[in-house]
């Protein structure tokens, strides 16, 4: 009986398909060869979000994503995760 039980639940997990979730999320990227304070403007489609926050950087062509720079890897993750949305609404978007 132990047997059939185990079987039941197995093929249940074996036969639910796998759902991504539809929370966006952080990731990370590595910098080869540039670390924060030398990385060219418009390298690996990022840009510099404003002078006033030094390391942080818009990534792609919208201001969804933003990127900060630590040592030699970035953090990337969408506005809304990374400031929190009280403070997200007031970051300046440089779209061009």
């Amino acid at each position: 009986m132990k047997m059939i039980l185990v079987l039941f639940l197995l093929s249940t997990l074996l036969g639910t398909p796998a759902v991504p979730s539809r929370r966006p999320s952080c990731y990370k990227r590595a910098l080869k060869d540039h670390n924060c304070h030398n990385i060219p403007e418009g390298a690996l489609n990022l840009r510099q979000i404003d002078d006033g926050l030094q390391d942080h950087f818009w990534e792609g062509k919208g201001c969804m994503v933003i990127c900060y720079c630590n040592s030699n890897e970035l953090l990337c993750c969408p506005k809304d995760i990374f400031f929190g949305p009280k403070i997200s609404f007031v970051i300046p978007c440089n779209s061009q």
